[in-house]
C-alpha cells in the first residue's frame, strides 16, 4: 500500500487574489503589537485594496506568501521600492522597505516567516535597484531580522504623527 507524502509548503509570489489573505495577515501583526483591539475591521476593505493595488504594479513591489493546504495563506513578507535622493556610494535614488511579515499562529515555528522573507531578499536582490532595506522590527522578530544580515541604523530612525483634519465630517486622520 502506498502513501502519499504530505504536500510541503511553498513561497510564491503573491497575486492580486492575495490582497485579503494579506490585510489578514496584517490584521493579526498589528493586533500582536497591540496596535489592533480586533473590534474595527472597516480598515480591512480599505487595506484589501491597497494590497490589490499594489500588486497589480509588479514594478516597485512584491509581496510573497506560504501556501498551507487546509489554511490557505497563512504567511507572508511585503516588500516596495521608494525613491530616495541619490548619495556617494548609491545613485539608484531607490531603498526598500519590507513589511508586514506575519505569520498564522496556528503556523508558527515552521520556517515560513524566514522562507517568505528570503523570497522577498531575493526578489530585491534580483529584480530592483535597492541597495538598502529598511524595516520596523518587533521584538518576536528581531532574531529573524538580525540572523538574515539587517543591522541597526547609523542614524536613530525617529518618527512624528502629524495630526490632520479631515475636510469631511470633522474626522481626524493620523
Amino acid at each position: 500500500m502506498s502513501t502519499v507524502p504530505p504536500e510541503v509548503p511553498r513561497v510564491r509570489r503573491a497575486e492580486v487574489a492575495d490582497a485579503a489573505a494579506l490585510a489578514r495577515l496584517r490584521e493579526l501583526m498589528l493586533r500582536e503589537m497591540g496596535r489592533s483591539d480586533g473590534e474595527d475591521t472597516a480598515w480591512l476593505a480599505v487595506a484589501e485594496e491597497w494590497f490589490a493595488r499594489r500588486l497589480r504594479a509588479r514594478r516597485d513591489f512584491a509581496a510573497f506568501v506560504m501556501d498551507d493546504p487546509e489554511l490557505g495563506v497563512v504567511s507572508g513578507a511585503v516588500g516596495a521600492c521608494r525613491e530616495y535622493a541619490p548619495e556617494p556610494g548609491d545613485l539608484t535614488e531607490l531603498r526598500g522597505h519590507v513589511s508586514n511579515i506575519s505569520t498564522d499562529p496556528r503556523r508558527r515555528g515552521r520556517g515560513h516567516a524566514r522562507a517568505c522573507l528570503n523570497a522577498l531578499l531575493t526578489w530585491f536582490r534580483d529584480e530592483t535597484g535597492v541597495q538598502v532595506l529598511d524595516l520596523n522590527a518587533t521584538e518576536h522578530g528581531m532574531g529573524l531580522y538580525l540572523s538574515a544580515g539587517f543591522a541597526p541604523p547609523r542614524y536613530p530612525a525617529l518618527q512624528l504623527r502629524v495630526e490632520r483634519h479631515a475636510l469631511d465630517h470633522g474626522i481626524q486622520v493620523y
